[in-house]
């Protein structure tokens, strides 16, 4: 497995992108604006293909790399679906999972410093976020933190975990850089505490300055998704709240890339195609499915996915490739569900 712990010094951010081989699909989390070039610079030495990546939270100290790695690589970003952020390509819940090539994250709710925090799970490690840290826990007193939600987050499932875990925080202030779940429960001194009520006096005593990135980081990184009006604009949309039918008109041919996962849990607009987005650049250029489809029908491709972000990029894709009538679903299947449009 390809590892890197990444550093930003200005916020004392760690960020971790991970592979199961060289040339491989690679997933990245809690990527900051200011370090993106380098990120994609790394991605190129290692030859990866950055498919996913993933924010724990809504970040209050730095602006989040996602929409600028989403606009410079077209990968997927994910957040919780508790998440207040505008549009992400996908939302993930507690006992989902995020998947790459070769590797598989187990996705963990875990709020507390947020009402958005998450955590996941690989094989040996967890990635806690703001939840645990080493040797402290994340702050609880501003976007809707909870001090008795964290304790329950950390005690009643991180500290359930293995012993060996390896923590993998998503900052750390003093220059440590992993620990284990073990060395948590017994070192951290904010975990010393008989009761919940004792918890929540610590986390509630320890009146702390905002961050001073907070006012403009926050705002920012609820605002990072792609934008779909240019296609509306341009009749490169389909509206579902026009009707049901339209999208249905046999004249299209539906193109889901949402993965298998998310098609089990949501439901399929009666008879799609499935075609998952990280296959998309195959299946446009020639010998494709998709190529191919458009080249022998007169059909138009409509392409959807989640919230419309996925199918935007898409559309983008597929007239860079040739494929001239192609639109997406505005808003994807969350606006289809609003619509009362049926599923199979």
């Amino acid at each position: 497995m390809i590892f890197r712990q990444l550093f930003d010094g200005e916020s004392s951010t760690y960020t971790y992108l991970l592979a199961s081989r060289l040339g491989g699909e690679a997933l990245i989390i809690d990527p900051v604006l200011e370090k993106v070039d380098r990120y994609i610079q790394l991605l190129e030495d290692l030859d990866l293909r950055l498919i996913k990546a993933v924010d724990t939270h809504v970040h209050a100290d730095h602006i989040t790399g996602l929409g600028a790695l989403r606009d410079t690589t077209r990968c997927i970003t994910v957040m919780g679906e508790q998440s207040g952020v505008d549009v992400v390509s996908m939302r993930v819940s507690e006992g989902d999972k995020i998947d790459v090539e070769g590797l598989a994250l187990d996705v963990i709710y875990t709020p507390g410093h947020t009402d958005d925090s998450y955590s996941f799970m690989l094989d040996d490690r967890v990635f806690t976020g703001d939840t645990l840290l080493i040797r402290g826990t994340g702050r609880t007193d501003f976007q809707n933190g909870n001090a008795a939600a964290q304790y329950d987050s950390i005690f009643n499932k991180l500290l359930k975990l293995p012993d060996d875990t390896l923590v993998f925080p998503a900052h750390d202030y003093k220059g440590d850089t992993v620990s284990t779940i073990a060395e948590e429960r017994m070192c951290n001194p904010r975990l010393q505490v008989s009761s919940e009520a004792e918890y929540i006096e610590i986390m509630e005593g320890l009146n702390l300055a905002n961050p001073k990135m907070m006012d403009v980081a926050v705002p920012a990184n609820l605002k990072i998704g792609l934008r779909q009006d240019d296609l509306e604009k341009m009749g490169l949309s389909v509206d579902c709240r026009e009707g049901v039918t339209k999208v249905l008109d046999p004249s299209l041919i539906l193109v889901d890339l949402r993965d298998d996962a998310e098609r089990k849990k949501n439901g399929i607009i009666p008879g799609s195609v499935h075609a998952p987005y990280p296959d998309l650049e195959e299946n446009i250029n020639p010998g494709g499915l998709l190529y191919e489809l458009a080249r022998s029908s007169e059909r138009q491709i409509v392409f959807y996915c989640a919230f419309g972000e996925r199918s935007a990029m898409a559309v983008e894709a597929a007239l860079g490739a040739g494929i001239t009538d192609a639109c997406h679903l505005s808003g994807g299947m969350e606006a289809w569900k609003a619509a009362k449009g049926p599923l199979s």
